[in-house]
């Protein structure tokens, strides 16, 4: 299995983070680090003792649920919470933070941003990030690498494709599968 890299690292721990999520419009995941240590995380999800989205629905106003609090908000509550400094760390987030969380994330001396998706980046956000001097990186995640069973899946698509062949399919009718093979495994796969 090939090495991730720290950023993948840290946002493979926010996309397990998303798995938490009570949300049901949109799974965000945040993990906060501070030299290359987890000093935080949190996902999007209702508050402590509170109904969740899963069980209740979204409670919308104005196109936002208020009923749920965003990941980087709960990483930063739980350093709060917990007396961790988030003064000069780093957050990696699945998702470009929104306008509150920008300023939130601001005010908690969060340095660096790193995020895996952009959602309705907003202007606005950019712009305080830049004043603020805080570093805002792009780092698409590449969920392939944190596949813990990739050689299995790569294997049965293999032995799928070789019981099609046998049984009479062509290399025409093959072909879209093979592509579609190798390109979720960067990997050959010949007919």
């Amino acid at each position: 299995m090939e090495r991730i890299t720290w950023d993948q690292f840290f946002m493979a721990q926010s996309h397990l983070l998303a798995l938490r999520s009570t949300c049901t419009r949109l799974a965000v995941g945040a993990t906060i680090v501070r030299e290359k240590r987890i000093i935080a995380g949190g996902y999007n999800g209702s508050i402590s003792g509170d109904e969740h989205c899963t069980e209740k629905g979204c409670y919308v106003v104005d196109n936002h649920c208020v009923r749920t609090i965003h990941a980087e908000t709960n990483a930063l509550l739980q350093c709060a919470k917990y007396g961790t400094q988030a003064n000069g760390a780093d957050l990696y987030v699945t998702h470009f933070p929104c306008l509150p969380c920008t300023k939130t994330i601001i005010q908690a001396g969060i340095k660096n941003v790193f995020y895996a998706k952009d959602y309705k980046n907003n202007p606005y956000a950019l712009e305080l990030f830049a004043k603020a001097n805080v570093n805002v990186v792009h780092v698409p995640f590449d969920g392939v690498k944190i596949d813990f069973l990739k050689d299995e899946k790569l294997t049965l698509a293999v032995n799928m494709l070789e019981k099609l062949r046998g049984l009479g399919a062509s290399s025409e009718e093959l072909l879209p599968f093979e592509e579609k093979v190798n390109e979720l495994f960067g990997r050959f796969i010949k007919a």
